[in-house]
């Protein structure tokens, strides 16, 4: 029993530590290796006759952090870090190629950053409440606790209310934030595709056997 969890506590750290630097944007080139690494631990774990987490849990736990923490820490930057140059070119770049609401008027708000009618609003709703609650969830759920699982469940609805308001907000103001990008089209489905995963993931948290989850 030991041995299984010091097995699966090692798989996590490159798992959690992957996720991380994916989600933090820029360096997330870097965290796809580490991901691999304690993905192949934990397959090595399962052959050896180990009992690890089963994989549909670590890869739904995993996927939605993941989209957590690229939104929340992405949000995070433009409302705290909009000065920053390196961040500043990024955004802009974004913003001129997929989504004009992070290139229209950049930075000229009081608070500064994306100035996107809305825009704002979403993000200090997002990152100060739903987001970090969502990862939170994440890791109770990786720990098959039976509060990750519920509270998973939550904060996934919650994302569903978000991809329909923001999907509604972003094609209302298309006129903005869409009409002189490079890639107009892409850039709408590309942020359909950061808020799918709630959808992938509500009907396997409504039909898993809550049994295997421990308060």
């Amino acid at each position: 029993m030991e041995q299984s969890r010091l097995a699966q506590r090692r798989a996590d750290k490159y798992l959690i530590g992957g996720t991380l630097l994916m989600g933090a944007t820029l360096p997330g080139i870097l965290g796809l290796p580490l991901f691999i690494r304690g993905m192949s631990l934990l397959k090595k774990a399962q052959k050896s006759g180990l009992t690890v987490r089963p994989l549909i849990v670590t890869l739904i736990g995993y996927m939605i952090f993941l989209d957590a923490a690229l939104n929340c820490f992405g949000w995070a930057l433009d409302l705290f870090a909009n000065q920053s140059v390196l961040y500043q070119t990024f955004m802009t770049s974004w913003g001129k190629f997929f989504d004009a609401g992070y290139f229209w008027h950049y930075n000229e708000l009081g608070i500064g950053g994306a100035s996107a009618p809305g825009e704002k609003a979403w993000e200090i709703t997002c990152v100060l409440t739903v987001f970090p609650m969502r990862m939170a969830a994440c890791i109770g759920f990786l720990q098959m606790k039976r509060w990750g699982h519920q509270w998973l469940i939550v904060t996934c609805w919650f994302g569903v209310v978000i991809w329909v308001g923001y999907v509604a907000n972003m094609t209302m103001y298309a006129d903005i934030r869409f009409s002189q990008v490079v890639l107009p089209v892409i850039g709408w489905w590309l942020f359909d595709l950061f808020y799918i995963t709630p959808f992938l993931a509500i009907p396997y948290l409504h039909t898993v056997n809550r049994e295997v989850f421990t308060d």
